[in-house]
This record gives C-alpha cells, structure tokens and sequence, in this order.
C-alpha cells in the first residue's frame, strides 16, 4: 500500500500583507490569510459566489521570501499541509485547521516585478 499524504493546494488572494515574527533566536514565521473563490448556481439557477478565508502560515526562508514579495490583494498559489490545532477561550475547547505552506508561486507581481517561486 503506498504511503498517503497530507497535502493541499490552493489559489486564493491575500487579505493583508504578511509581517514576520521570530520564534527564539533560529526561527521565523509569517502568518495571514487567503482567500478562495467559488461561483456555482444554486438550485434556481441563480449565481452565487462562496468566499472561503483560509489561515496559512510559513517558517524560515519561506516566510522571509513571503513577507518582502507579498501585498494586500495579490493572487497566490500555495502548497503545503493541513495543521489541526485546538485551544481554549473561555473555558471553551476550539479547533482551527491551518495551512502550513511548503511552496508557493507568486501569481500576480508586486510593482511589475517578475513572478517568483519559493527555492526549498
């Protein structure tokens, strides 16, 4: 049986320009949003548009890259994997699902630069 990966890939529009963080003294993160876009026709044969807003973030060179190329608004794919995490608020247990990115293509250039892709 060949081995099952957790693995996603999206398209999607940033919702702010991403900022680092540094975790300890070796390593980096960015986290931000994108978001999907889905038009189908509903039973009346009307159009609608779905919007779904995903948290994405990266570690290391892939969030340095990511913070100096991106701006509100870009179109970007991105590659990596689902992250289930839980905490509480108020007592109350709460689960999100992240997107850990891996690899990105950048879709729409910043200020007419050419188009850049991660280098892992």
């Amino acid at each position: 049986m060949s081995t099952l990966r957790n693995k996603v890939s999206l398209i999607g529009r940033l919702g702010q320009k991403p900022s680092i963080q540094k975790v300890g003294n070796d390593y980096s993160i960015t986290k931000f949003s994108i978001a999907t876009k889905e038009d189908f026709k509903d039973k009346n044969g009307k159009w609608v548009e779905n919007t779904q807003w995903h948290n994405v973030y990266a570690w290391g060179k892939t969030a340095e890259r990511l913070v100096n190329l991106l701006d509100k608004g870009q179109e970007l794919m991105i590659e990596g994997k689902l992250v289930n995490k839980s905490y509480e608020k108020g007592g109350e247990k709460r689960y999100t699902t992240d997107i850990e990115i891996t690899d990105f293509l950048l879709l729409t250039p910043k200020n007419n630069e050419s188009v850049a892709t991660s280098n892992n």
